[in-house]
C-alpha cells in the first residue's frame, strides 16, 4: 500500500506506476484523483515501479523510470531518470537527464 501526497492532499492506493498528468492522478493507469494541479509537488511514500509527474516529486525507491517535468528527490531509482529540474538520488542504475544540478 502507497501513500500519495499531491499538494497537501493524501491518497491511499495499491500499486505501482504513478502519473500525475493533466491535473489527475493515475495509479496503474486508473485515475484516483483530479485534485492535482499543473506543476503541482507530489510526494510518494513507498516503493514504485515508474512515476510520470508534470511538477516535481519526492519518493522512496523507483525500480523503473522517473519522468518529472520539475526536480526529483528520492532514494534509488533503477532505471533513468530525466527531470526538468534538479535530480538528488542516492543511486540511479540507468542515466541521469537534468535541467538543474545532479546529486547522487
Amino acid at each position: 500500500m502507497n501513500r500519495i501526497v499531491v499538494n497537501g492532499k493524501e491518497i491511499i492506493c495499491n500499486g505501482n506506476n504513478v502519473s500525475i498528468i493533466n491535473n489527475k492522478v493515475f495509479v496503474n493507469g486508473k485515475e484516483v484523483s483530479d485534485k492535482a494541479t499543473k506543476n503541482c509537488d507530489v510526494y510518494i511514500y513507498g516503493d514504485v515501479e515508474h512515476i510520470e509527474c508534470e511538477g516535481s516529486v519526492q519518493c522512496n525507491n523507483v525500480k523503473g523510470n522517473i519522468q518529472a517535468g520539475g526536480s526529483v528527490n528520492c532514494d534509488d531509482v533503477g532505471g533513468n531518470v530525466n527531470c526538468g529540474g534538479s535530480c538528488n538520488c542516492d543511486d540511479v542504475n540507468g542515466s541521469v537527464i537534468a535541467g538543474g544540478s545532479i546529486c547522487m
